[in-house]
């Protein structure tokens, strides 16, 4: 039986841990979908996952767990809802950033970028709460990579 975390759901399609390496950019060829992150592998109950980003995505929130982001090509930029400001950081090739859990943020990609992401088995790409979801953007919970 697969461990749970107590306030989300099992995640239905987890992955097996590969017998070998996964390349990151030869999964990144294997798909176009924008905001549409796969998931590479698994360690205890969280997922890494990687996704071609593009554009903007949406102003969302986590409310139980950080998002931990690393570019592994192009430039990312995240916008931060921060008690009464609002501030972007900025993230290049080769940088990691983790938004707090509870934190309302909206990631807006470079043509070219793909990140790597590190989240519990079973978080939404939009969090526990949203603004409306544009048809560009994928509400998973991450889709099934197999070499």
């Amino acid at each position: 039986m697969q461990p749970t975390h107590p306030t989300r759901p099992a995640h239905s399609a987890r992955p097996t841990t590969p017998a070998a390496p996964v390349a990151l950019p030869e999964v990144l060829g294997t798909f176009d979908a924008l905001w549409s992150p796969r998931i590479v592998t698994t360690v205890n109950d969280y997922d890494v996952r990687v996704a071609k980003v593009e554009g903007e995505h949406v102003w969302h929130v986590h409310e139980d767990t950080d998002e931990f982001f690393l570019v592994v090509e192009g430039e990312l930029t995240i916008a931060l809802r921060e008690q009464d400001a609002e501030r972007a950081v900025v993230l290049p090739r080769g940088s990691v950033f983790t938004v707090p859990r509870g934190t309302w943020h909206k990631p807006h990609a470079a043509p070219g970028t793909a990140i790597l992401l590190l989240e519990p088995s079973g978080t939404s790409t939009t969090g526990d709460a949203h603004d409306p979801v544009p048809d560009h953007v994928d509400s998973t919970t991450g889709h099934t990579w197999q070499s």
